[in-house]
C-alpha cells in the first residue's frame, strides 16, 4: 500500500490537480473566514465550517476524478490489477492519498484559529469538533468519488457524476420534506448528512455522528473493492 500511496501523492503534485485543489480550497475558506469571523468581530468559526459543506461537494470530485478512471483510460489498469499487491492497498493506497491531500487543505483553517486565538478567547472543544466533522466528511465524500472514478473511464464524467452523487446527499433533507411515507422519513433521516454535520457545526457533537461518516467511508471503499475483484476475475 505504501507504493500505492507514494506513487499518487506524487501524481497529485506532479500534476495540476493539488495545486488546483489546495488553491481553491483556501480562496474559499479565507473569504468565509473574513465573511464569517473578521466582519462580524467573532471568534465563533461555525459560519465558515457550515459553508466548507457545499464546497466540499464542487471539490472533492476534482480530487478522486482522475484515481481510477485515468489507469482505464490509459490502459494501465490491468498492470495495476496484475501487481503482487492486493486489491485492498490498491484502493487504500489510493483513498489515503486523496485523504492525506485533503487533510493538508485543512491546515489552513486551523491557522485562522490560531490568528483569532490572539485576538479573544476561541473555544477550543467546539472547533476541534468542527475540524473532526470536516474531516470525517470529506473522508465520506473521496470514498463515494473513488468508487465513481472506479466506474468511469473519463474524468470529467468522473467529476461530474460524483458531484451529482454528492448533490443527492445534500438535498436528502429537501427531498425528505416532500415525502409523507414514514418509513421513508426515517430513512432518509438516517442518510442525511448536511443535518449531521450542521449539528455539530452548532456544537451538538454525536458519537453516532462519527460511526455514520465513518461507516460510509468504510462501505463505498469495499464497494470500490468489489468492483475491481470482480473486473480482475471478468
Amino acid at each position: 500500500m505504501g507504493a500505492i500511496f507514494r506513487r499518487e501523492i506524487g501524481a497529485f503534485f506532479t500534476s495540476s490537480i493539488a495545486y488546483i485543489f489546495l488553491a481553491v480550497f483556501w480562496i474559499f475558506t479565507g473569504y468565509f473566514f473574513y465573511a464569517g469571523c473578521l466582519m462580524s468581530a467573532t471568534t465563533d468559526m461555525s459560519v465558515m465550517f457550515q459553508s466548507l459543506f457545499l464546497i466540499c461537494i464542487f471539490l472533492i470530485p476534482i480530487l478522486t476524478m482522475r484515481l481510477f478512471s485515468e489507469e482505464k483510460k490509459q490502459k494501465t489498469e490491468q498492470g495495476l490489477l496484475t501487481a503482487p499487491v492486493s486489491l485492498g492497498e490498491i484502493v487504500f493506497g489510493k483513498y489515503f492519498a486523496a485523504l492525506t491531500l485533503y487533510t493538508i487543505a485543512l491546515a489552513m483553517p486551523f491557522l485562522y484559529a490560531l490568528i483569532l486565538s490572539s485576538f479573544g478567547n476561541v473555544e477550543w472543544g467546539m472547533l476541534f469538533a468542527n475540524f473532526l466533522a470536516l474531516f470525517l466528511l470529506g473522508a465520506a465524500f473521496i470514498a463515494i468519488g473513488l468508487l465513481v472514478s472506479a466506474l468511469t473511464e473519463n474524468q470529467i464524467a468522473a467529476a461530474v457524476v460524483s458531484f451529482v452523487v454528492l448533490m443527492v446527499f445534500y438535498m436528502i433533507d429537501v427531498i425528505n420534506s416532500y415525502i409523507s411515507n414514514e418509513i421513508v422519513t426515517k430513512v432518509l433521516d438516517v442518510l442525511s448528512f448536511y443535518r449531521k454535520y450542521f449539528a455539530i457545526t452548532c456544537g451538538l457533537f454525536n458519537i453516532s455522528t462519527v460511526v455514520f461518516y465513518l461507516s460510509v467511508a468504510v462501505v463505498f471503499n469495499y464497494f470500490t473493492i468489489r468492483v475491481f475483484e470482480r473486473r480482475r476475475w471478468s
